[in-house]
């Protein structure tokens, strides 16, 4: 049943992108062209999915279980580390660069567009390569664990 809403909930979102023209980089690009011909179409769709999703975590805060799920998943983490720091950051360069971010991108490989397939490509590889280098630091910690461990014994 998870998969199933899972696939709604995507759908949901892929044809609000597709609505709000949000799919259209030209579009996320004018709303960042603050200097120039700025489009501040991106700031209502914002707008309205936080007019959405806020009372929708307000309920479901308040509920003792989630629907789909055995429990609820909220985040644990409250800090702003060096990595959420750094993602962040390559996140909006790539995003003003180009104008799509995952979602947007994801649904404009229907387009077959070269520019299009080579960012998710790109994307995809980087987000390889971010989890191959997160599973060393992994080791890295667990090793060092186990060596502390074993000499404080």
């Amino acid at each position: 049943m998870t998969a199933v809403a899972s696939l709604v909930c995507g759908l949901i979102f892929g044809a609000g992108l597709l609505i709000s023209g949000m799919v259209q980089p030209a579009k996320v690009l004018g709303f960042l062209d603050i200097l120039g011909r700025w489009d501040p179409t991106l700031a209502f769709v914002m707008g309205g999915a936080l007019l959405i999703s806020v009372p929708g975590f307000a309920l479901a805060r308040r509920a003792s279980a989630p629907v789909f799920a055995a429990r609820h998943l909220w985040p644990t983490r409250k800090d702003i580390d060096r990595p959420l720091v750094v993602g962040a950051i390559l996140f909006g360069i790539g995003w003003g660069l180009v104008g799509l971010c995952p979602g947007p991108a994801i649904e404009n490989l229907a387009t077959l567009s070269p520019r299009v397939i080579l960012f998710v490509l790109a994307m995809s590889g980087g987000m390889a390569l971010q989890g191959w280098w997160q599973s060393r630091i992994d080791v890295a910690k667990a090793r060092a664990d186990a060596t502390f461990a074993a000499s404080d014994g």
